[in-house]
């Protein structure tokens, strides 16, 4: 018997040792192949702790690897900055199943090595920066239930043949560059439970297949941003398991299917910015639903009774459609409703008394309807209200006195309306309100002398307060819009406003405001806008209103005002003056003797001009001391003096005629001024030479052109030659039209325009310091000579750049927000912002801008232009457009200063632009700090860097509507302006307030909850 069962333990004990030694063998192979990765990836951040040992088993714990019976089956490298391609020999490990390497930096095109692993069941390589096609052949990886590669540069059709990965459960292939269509194959992956293919903008327009609808198992269902158009299949509701549904941002048409709100799983739904119409379905029986957003479409009809059943629903996003009739009062009721935004409708009746009593409401939106009644008394019970924004309405009754104690509040917003009494006096001061708006209702009381330390934001015009501007000048001093015109206001200015740096706007006209106006007004370096007009003020203008460096809009009339006008008052770049129905006396400035003030000086009897442009009599016309010269000598004086004038007039005719014969200049030059000049149309055709050239692009020539003996020069940008294109015409005509009203210290100025049958000339002051691309991206150090021998090297330091970013915003604020009509640029960039002597930013190049119709009105383009990596996303695909894609562009331009990088750099990729990089380095959670440019990045002003940063992310939002205005984006600049710019108090950052500018700015890439920003917590 011992023979017997001998020979079978010798061969279970050989079979052991056998499969031990396998495995030891199996286990040093696998950590060979791991080291080379880590040699291959050169990551020694997280694969310090690759280090091989004696234990052929030890590499299963390291970071990232993960083992099933000592055997590698898991490679985990997630954001860990790969930046070299996944090597050939990654299947060495045989027994891989899983291979995460998303949000890395991995080149190159799709890693075919990875065929090699035979066993692989998921893969994902996600946001990196993969390009060329996927392979018409990924179906060798039979096993795969997971595939993702979104958020790369992949191009071409989606192959069909990914439809035949029967064990597909999460599809990823979003945020991808692909055409073609979409491809109906995959609506046979009956396992799929995930399926991502959102912005891919690049597609060609196409329906939602309409099998893809027989998915049973789909439970996310994300195509946003993909160009669909038709409707949305009938059969939709057919998906039983569906929880999730976004395809916003599409053209889709036609009704929402009934069926979609009686999918019993159904919990989130995102339909916004299509063209849907027709009513929202009425029967609603997905009772799992907690987010519903349908906004900005063309529904019509009331708004679901049967919403009031959803007690999960916590964001309820119905604005800018057509809808009608009254809100279901259930509404009021929902216990977990936190956000509200039914804003831009035809909804009338009354708001749901108990909103804000059974649920923390964070976002109450109702603006723009036809709203009566009183605002519900309990919306901030929960205490987390941020805003309220009901303007727009038919609204009436006292403002409820909850508010007045709503500390989280940011913004209250309920002008045109018919609210009456006093406002809670909690509220004026509430310790985060930065926008308050009242205007145009009945309120009465007087104005606190304490206000609400972060409010940026005060419109009280239009209403009933009385009383004395009392004034809290520490309180006010974040104050950047102050209207309180048509009130009852009386006494005088008070001089605290004077001490307001940030105030851009102060309108006090309407009022009953007496005496002087005030003379120490310096600490106004901010202030473009002032209307005092309509009170009983007394006294002389103060010639302190020259040194305002960016008013542009100045109106004192119908007051009682005397004495004469200040001669520095010509000095300012005024778009609009007004100070008619005074008792001012003297001669108006000759600087003011211009057009565009025709009408500015009416009723002032003592008033004379000695032009015949301005409606007044001349100053000839007025009794006026005469020298005592006797008749026979003034006769011959006036005879010696004409005698001499056309002698010399004579002389320089012949001179000038021969000089243009001589030169060939003989054609007939037409110039039209728009500045006062000092030199003729000769002078500049004669310096057009090559020896003067300083530029050419697709519009022409550009000179530098001596006009004088002292060393001044003038630019001068020659459009055509003698083929006139009706194209480059217009645009030539739109320029001249544009720059030749506008009048703003940070918009390059027009002198005046030459034209003749050949060529038309342009003739510009001329910036020394030429363009902000060649400082930041050509040579970053230019030497000058002093006069005394020395030799200094200027560079672009910090100070300077924040400088030009702020020049360069109140430039363009003003053409978004002060010019009649508003102008859109359309092609603002970094060689589009010229400098002058002490680096002080313009504006120029006008040959895109347009002008807009009315306020707020879109314009709608012929064509595309602008500049890649500068471009609104938008700008693209449709002719209509508004100031928003200017707002993009300047963003671009922040993100170059603070960097250093250019607008087409997107980290080495061809295809990636700045912005893009920017996101992506912050939706990866790196530190803001290393995004910035090295060369002027320096302890002291990191802080100021990263928040002119974060602007430049806000204003490369890809929905226009997040973007700010430019009025907002001058007072974040301003905010963190150095004091010794002028732009007044240091903006202290810190985490608690620019956690809010990140959190909420997102990219529609970035599956978050659709909160709009909300920029009153940023300024």
């Amino acid at each position: 018997m011992k023979k017997a069962y001998s020979i079978p333990l010798c061969s279970f004990l050989l079979l052991l040792f056998l499969s031990h030694a396998v495995s030891q063998s199996l286990q040093r192979q696998e950590q060979t192949v791991l080291l080379k990765l880590k040699k291959q990836w050169e990551n020694f951040t997280h694969m310090s702790q690759w280090i091989p040992s004696t234990n052929s088993s030890s590499h299963c714990s390291w970071p990232g690897i993960s083992c099933t019976s000592n055997s590698v089956t898991g490679l985990s490298l997630y954001d860990v900055n790969i930046i070299t391609p996944v090597p050939s020999f990654i299947c060495d490990l045989k027994n891989l199943t899983d291979v995460n390497l998303g949000h890395n930096y991995i080149p190159g095109e799709f890693p075919r090595a990875l065929y090699n692993c035979s066993k692989l069941v998921n893969l994902d390589l996600s946001d990196n920066y993969f390009v060329g096609t996927i392979p018409s052949d990924i179906n060798r990886l039979v096993q795969l239930q997971t595939l993702s590669l979104g958020g790369n540069n992949f191009s071409g059709n989606i192959p069909a043949v990914i439809g035949q990965l029967q064990e597909l459960r999460n599809l990823n292939l979003g945020g991808n560059l692909f055409n073609g269509s979409l491809p109906p194959e995959l609506g046979s992956l009956y396992n799929l439970g995930m399926l991502w293919l959102s912005h891919n903008g690049n597609l060609s327009p196409s329906t939602l297949p309409s099998n893809y609808t027989q998915l049973k198992k789909l439970t996310k269902l994300w195509i946003a941003s993909s160009n669909l158009i038709g409707g949305i299949p009938e059969s939709i509701g057919d998906m039983t398991a569906l929880e999730y549904l976004d395809l916003s941002a599409n053209n889709l048409s036609g009704k929402i299917p009934d069926g979609l709100f009686k999918l019993k799983n159904l919990s989130i739904v995102y339909l916004y910015r299509n063209i849907l119409s027709g009513e929202i379905p009425q029967v609603v029986e997905s009772l799992n639903l907690t987010i519903i957003d349908v906004s900005q479409n063309n529904l019509t009809g009331r708004i679901p009774q049967d919403f009031a059943k959803l007690s999960n629903l916590t964001g309820l996003a119905l604005f800018m459609n057509n809808l009608s009739g009254n809100i279901p009062e259930g509404l009021g009721k929902l216990p977990n409703l936190i956000d509200f935004s039914i804003y831009t409708n035809n909804l009338s009746g009354v708001l749901p008394p108990d909103l804000g009593k059974y649920s923390k409401l964070r976002t109450f939106e109702v603006s723009s309807n036809r709203l009566e009644g009183k605002l519900p008394e309990q919306l901030c019970s929960g205490g987390i209200l941020t805003g309220v924004v009901a303007y727009d309405n038919n609204l009436s009754g006292e403002l409820p006195e909850g508010l007045g104690s709503c500390s989280s509040l940011t913004m209250v917003k309920v002008s045109n309306n018919k609210f009456s009494g006093t406002v809670p006096s909690g509220l004026w001061k509430s310790l985060n309100l930065t926008h308050l708006m009242l205007g145009n209702n009945s309120f009465t009381g007087v104005l606190p002398g304490k206000l609400a330390g972060n409010l940026s934001l005060l419109e009280i015009n239009d209403n009933k307060f009385s009383g004395n501007i009392r004034i809290d000048s520490s309180s006010w001093s974040n104050l950047v819009v102050f209207k309180a015109s048509n009130n009852h206001l009386t006494g005088s200015i008070p001089s605290e406003l004077t001490n307001l740096s940030l105030l851009t706007t102060l309108s006090l006209d309407q009022n009953q405001l007496t005496g002087e106006l005030p003379s120490h007004i310096m600490s106004w370096k901010s202030l473009n806008f002032l209307n005092l007009s309509q009170n009983q003020l007394s006294g002389q203008i103060p010639a302190a209103l020259s040194f305002l460096p960016t008013l542009t809009n100045l109106d004192l009339s119908d007051n009682k005002l005397s004495g004469q006008i200040p001669y520095q008052l010509g000095h300012l770049k005024l778009n609009f003056l007004n100070l008619a129905s005074n008792k001012l006396t003297g001669i108006i400035p000759r600087e003011l003797e211009n057009g565009a003030y025709v009408n500015s000086f009416l009723d002032n009897p003592g008033l004379c001009t000695s032009s015949n442009i301005i409606k007044l009599k001349l100053c000839s016309s007025l009794p006026e001391k005469r020298d005592k010269i006797s008749t026979p000598y003034l006769v011959l004086i006036i005879t010696l003096g004409t005698a001499v004038f056309l002698l010399v007039v004579s002389f320089l005719f012949f001179i000038i005629r021969g000089h243009w014969s001589k030169n060939g200049l003989e054609s007939k030059w037409k110039l039209t001024s728009f500045q006062r000049i000092s030199f003729t149309e000769s002078k500049i055709v004669s310096g057009l030479n090559g020896n003067n050239l300083i530029g050419s692009g697709g519009f022409g020539k550009v000179y530098r052109v001596p006009v004088n003996r002292e060393g001044d020069v003038v630019a001068v940008k020659k459009i055509w030659n003698k083929n006139v294109d009706h194209k480059l015409e217009q645009e030539f005509l739109a320029e001249v039209e544009i720059l030749s009203s506008i009048r703003h210290s940070n918009i390059v100025k027009l002198m005046c325009c030459i034209s003749s049958e050949s060529s038309k000339l342009l003739v510009y002051e001329y910036m020394e310091n030429r363009s902000l691309d060649r400082w930041l991206h050509g040579k970053h150090n230019q030497r000058i000579v002093s006069t005394s021998g020395s030799v200094h090297v200027i560079s672009l330091d910090w100070p300077k750049r924040l400088q030009i970013a702020v020049g360069a915003a109140q430039g363009l604020c003003y053409m978004h927000h002060d010019c009649v009509p508003p102008v859109i640029h359309r092609d603002i960039k970094s060689s589009n912002i010229l400098l002058d002597s002490e680096f002080n930013p313009k504006i120029a190049d006008f040959g895109l801008a347009k002008l807009l119709v009315k306020q707020g009105e879109l314009a709608t383009m012929s064509t595309v232009a602008g500049s890649f990596g500068y471009m609104a996303p938008e700008y693209a695909h449709t002719v209509r457009i508004n100031e928003k894609i200017d707002v993009y562009s300047f963003g671009v331009v922040l993100l170059e200063l603070a960097t250093g990088r250019e607008a087409n750099n997107g980290g080495g990729d061809e295809h990636s632009s700045l912005s893009d990089w920017a996101w992506r380095h912050v939706q990866d959670d790196k530190p803001i700090a290393e995004a910035l440019d090295p060369e002027v990045k320096e302890p002291c002003n990191v802080e100021e860097m990263c928040l002119v940063f974060k602007v430049g992310i806000i204003c490369t939002e890809t929905l226009p509507s997040r973007r700010p205005s430019m009025k907002e984006v001058v007072q974040l600049l301003q905010r963190c302006s150095r004091p010794v710019m002028g732009y007044g108090k240091k903006f202290s950052i810190t985490e608690d307030n620019a956690a809010p500018l990140l959190k909420n700015s997102k990219r529609e890439n970035v599956l978050e909850d659709e909160d709009e920003i909300n920029f009153a917590s940023i300024v």
